[in-house]
């Protein structure tokens, strides 16, 4: 006999989710069952048992050995049990069709049982996909009047359990509603239950309600339970899909590249991989850029590939460590037959998936500066209106000085019509400049901003601090109504640089809040723009890594993009700055849905810009030699783009967050809290990999 194990180990192993093979065969050798216990010449082995169509699912099993360890038997029986289930005969989503009378074996989940009696309960049973229900009625008398062990069993089993059940199909009185928790219910039919087995157990402590929210830790629970979370993942493949299907007709080839790839400066923070030989490691891919420009010095005309690529950056609601995209090249190509690509995939795809036609022949396009000057963003959002205007030169000098330090500033103004009543609006004001969403601007060091009501009870209509000939022209400019919401903010007087400006920013955040106070309602629709002409260079920053040369100035997209014309191509010898690019990005409803350019093909060119403008070290142009030596075997021109796919989805289905269309996202931190990733390095992994932390 074999000695007993620990109860205390037995108790905490035996009621814990055994969640691997591995984890079964530890918890064995832990408690010394095969090396310490096991008597010699003792052999377990496994009995088979009759599997019939017309007996119990419980009695088509194998055994164990008698003298097999009590704690340790019951859990593999159990587990082995689950091993041996039949197929079904039918899915729950057609049995609306068959007829009453019919035996069917189901595969499913079980939703709350509800007892009618001691004698009869209903159990919806969930399909697979947990897209349909139907009805289970269970007795606890046959026909024949005796007991159904079923009808016991079924008592036993907590909602959410997989099963394979048994029964024989009946008609029913349609029910009241047609769906049931999400999923469409079988109304015509239900089943009798003749046998259940269980496959696995659902905790009793994992309370699910409508009412229950799972945290990220919980992620296969959230999707479990969640049906829109599973319709976005649905929504997601089918786009995908739709996209692959689209450019393959178009005459795109799918290729995969590696993951593996070199650290090379294209603009992103990297993130590293090593090897077991001492000082050297692998970088995953920022894009599949490189690969695909190698692509087109290859001969392949036109490629394309749903890439993951991965970025060590900050992180916002669009942005993950690791993401997807949509990414494809075009050789012999210009950037503007690129865009009739993505324009004729995306009136695709909205037609398709959301029944809505993108009307005009051609998406619009707005230059860089123009979308800074009139929105202060380069990806606007149109359906905002709350156009900016430069008002600074009409202002006194006094109230400039009021508004912002700076000595000679440029003054813009907007406006929001929020409500007519000036009362109204100045209350919204106060509450939003008391919210942490109005800090970044209270603490502006170019200034607050200037906040006025129209209102025409008040001199010059609330606007007398702007002098007659400034509020004239403002009245005029932003086409002014009583209760309107008019904001002045003040900038340094430079070119344009990066994604937004201050005024901007204040513009998203005052829309925002007055929808969220509901003095305004949510922007509907979709309203598409390309963003074009952007510098090709811009100073360089302490937040992004550039390229790392010692020039003072970085690519602005990334250090393959052509610049436009030919006059552009002038001015890389004595004005850099200056440079308009080959850039466009496509723009809708203020996300930026994807960016691309024409590229260098020429490898001199390439080799100048790396080398003399953006002043690399040797070292480092070494790290895209390989580029230059592929361009410089007859690359021809080519253009390409890459779309954001977790962003396409997120905003056809109205989300805010990219991590509501993905299965496993990360948080905030980068963390992916369900797996416990990242994880530390071990001292053994620090020393196979030649690493070392820095204290």
């Amino acid at each position: 006999m074999l000695p007993q194990i620990s109860s205390a180990v037995a108790i905490s192993r035996v009621s814990s989710v055994w969640r691997s093979y591995a984890e079964i065969s530890r918890f064995i050798r832990a408690a010394g069952i095969w090396n310490q216990h096991r008597p010699r010449n003792t052999r377990y082995h496994l009995k088979p048992q009759c599997l019939s169509n017309n007996r119990p699912f419980t009695s088509c099993r194998t055994t164990l050995d008698d003298n097999f360890p009590a704690s340790v038997s019951g859990i593999l029986e159990d587990y082995k049990k689950s091993l041996d289930f039949p197929q079904p005969t039918h899915e729950v989503s057609g049995l609306e069709k068959e007829s009453p009378g019919k035996s069917v074996i189901l595969h499913g989940y079980l939703g709350t049982r509800k007892d009618i009696s001691k004698h009869m309960s209903f159990i919806p049973l969930q399909s697979k996909d947990l897209s349909y229900s139907v009805q289970l009625v269970s007795f606890a008398q046959g026909g024949d009047g005796k007991d159904k062990p079923v009808h016991l069993k079924v008592k036993t089993l907590n909602s959410h359990t997989p099963v394979v059940i048994r029964g024989v199909l009946k008609t029913r009185k349609p029910a009241k509603d047609n769906f049931i928790s999400g999923m469409r219910m079988i109304n015509n039919v239900e089943v009798e239950l003749v046998d259940i087995q269980h496959l696995n157990e659902f905790p009793k402590d994992i309370i699910v309600t409508s009412e229950t929210v799972f945290s990220p830790e919980q992620r296969h629970l959230q999707i479990r339970t969640n049906k829109e979370l599973r319709d976005a993942l649905l929504f997601r493949a089918t786009v995908a899909d739709i996209c692959r299907h689209k450019l393959q007709e178009r005459g795109f080839l799918e290729v995969e590249t590696p993951l593996l790839f070199k650290s090379t400066p294209e603009g992103a923070r990297e993130f590293l991989v090593p090897t077991r030989t001492k000082g050297l490691a692998y970088a995953l891919p920022q894009s599949p850029q490189q690969y695909k420009q190698i692509l087109m010095a290859s001969g392949i005309s036109k490629y394309f590939q749903v890439a993951r690529c991965f970025r060590d950056e900050d992180l916002r609601a669009d942005r993950q460590p690791e993401f997807t995209q949509l990414d494809l090249e075009m050789s012999f190509a210009t950037g503007e037959e690129v865009m009739q690509q993505i324009e004729t995939i995306l009136r695709h795809l909205w037609k398709s998936m959301l029944n809505e036609d993108i009307p005009g022949t051609r998406f619009p396009k707005m230059s860089y500066h123009d979308a800074m000057s009139r929105y202060g963003s380069d990806k606007p959002d149109l359906r905002l209106g709350m156009e900016i205007y430069r008002i600074g030169h009409l202002l006194p000098v006094d109230l400039i000085s009021k508004i912002s330090p700076l000595l000679d500033p440029v003054v813009e103004v907007m406006k929001l019509s929020v409500s007519d009543n000036p009362r109204e609006t100045r209350d919204f004001v106060n509450t939003f400049m008391g919210t942490p969403e109005a800090a970044p601007f209270l603490s502006n060091p170019e200034g607050q901003p200037g906040i006025f009501v129209y209102d025409s009870k008040l001199p010059l209509q609330g606007l007398q601090p702007f002098g007659f000939e400034a509020a004239e022209y403002v009245e005029d400019i932003l086409d002014l109504e009583y209760g309107d919401l008019v904001v002045l903010q003040a900038r340094k007087r430079v070119p344009f640089a990066g994604g937004s400006t201050t005024i901007g920013n204040l513009r998203l955040a005052l829309h925002k809040a007055a929808v969220a106070g509901k003095y305004i309602p949510a922007p509907k629709g979709f309203e598409f723009l390309w963003i074009t002409d952007f510098p090709l260079f811009s100073p360089t920053n302490d937040t992004d890594p550039g390229q790392g040369g010692s020039a003072g100035i970085c690519s602005t997209h990334h250090p393959f993009t052509a610049p436009k014309s030919p006059e552009d191509v002038e001015l890389l010898l004595t004005n850099p700055l200056a440079v308009k690019a080959e850039h466009y990005d496509i723009v809708v409803n203020g996300v930026e849905l994807g960016g691309g350019s024409r590229r260098i093909h020429n490898a001199k060119v390439q080799e100048y810009v790396l080398r003399d403008i953006l002043k690399m070290s040797e070292e480092r142009l070494q790290d895209f030699r390989h580029l230059l030596d592929v361009l410089l075997a007859g690359c021809p021109p080519h253009a390409g783009i890459a779309l954001g796919f977790d962003r396409l989805i997120a905003v056809m289905i109205g989300k805010e967050s990219v991590r509501d269309v993905i299965a496993f996202p990360k948080s905030g931190k980068g963390e992916d809290l369900l797996v416990k990733a990242p994880n530390p390095l071990t001292r053994e992994q620090l020393e196979m990999y030649h690493l070392q932390l820095k204290e």
